[in-house]
């Protein structure tokens, strides 16, 4: 098989305005990208890194914007029940329609600093979907060319989508929150559990023990505010219907 002798040589080969349009419509897409995605939600600002990080849900929104399915595959794992220690390596293959575009790789496992305080045989499930998120954030970051934007790695550490000049700063931030900061969220919610149940889905938490300590006022925030809303919506309902009776009333008259 032939070769060509050096860098510049395949330089050479290169149609350098055809290279200056690829480069303008990267640029153009990772404009719409960065207005598009909400901080806090689609990507987060760590403290000490020098680019945002994004998040599951930007990821997945990226892939709706290029018109591209997931696919996932474990590639490694390890479910030891006896050490209880448990492992997933896993691909994401990115695909329109049936062509094979990219492929992304990410892994987790139970001996991670932010499980160490678990129970190991608890966390089977949530070491295998942090993989998948790992997988899926590494493969939008490869499509879509936005490496430079946003970093990755870092998906599923403590995040807080506030500017880093105001977050809150703590000792522990790979730790959890406690059993009475969570009787406090369901408080927040008025004892309603679905209100509880869905801004830990938002954030990608499938129980309460699971919420890290420098999300949780976020996490009260937007329970605190969607209980409200609810309180309000009850309000008005039975205030049209206080309406209505006193309408009826009048007719009977």
């Amino acid at each position: 098989m032939a070769q060509l002798p050096n860098n510049l040589a395949i330089i050479d080969t290169v149609e350098i305005q055809q290279v200056q349009a690829t480069m303008n419509k990267i640029s153009q897409f990772q404009q719409v990208i960065q207005k598009t995605l909400h901080q806090g939600h689609d990507f987060g600002i760590i403290p000490g890194t020098d680019k945002p990080t994004l998040l599951k849900p930007g990821a997945e929104k990226i892939l709706m914007m290029m018109g591209l399915q997931s696919e996932f595959e474990i590639v490694d794992s390890t479910r030891d029940f006896e050490k209880g220690f448990f492992q997933y390596q896993v691909r994401c293959k990115l695909f329109k329609g049936d062509m094979l575009i990219t492929e992304g790789l990410g892994s987790c496992n139970t001996r991670e600093r932010k499980y160490l305080k678990m129970d190991p045989y608890t966390m089977d499930n949530t070491v295998l979907k942090m993989a998948k998120k790992r997988a899926l954030v590494d493969a939008a970051l490869l499509v879509a060319s936005l490496s430079d934007v946003f970093t990755q790695d870092l998906e599923d550490m403590d995040i807080s989508g506030r500017p880093i000049d105001k977050q809150k700063v703590y000792t522990d931030q790979d730790s959890t929150i406690s059993k009475a900061q969570a009787k406090r969220m369901f408080a927040l919610a008025k004892g309603n559990a679905e209100i509880v149940k869905q801004v830990l889905d938002d954030y990608g938490y499938e129980r309460s023990s699971e919420v890290e300590k420098v999300k949780y006022d976020e996490v009260c925030k937007d329970i605190e505010l969607m209980a409200q809303k609810l309180e309000q919506a009850q309000g008005d309902e039975a205030q049209t219907q206080t309406d209505g009776k006193l309408q009826d009333g009048r007719k009977e008259d």
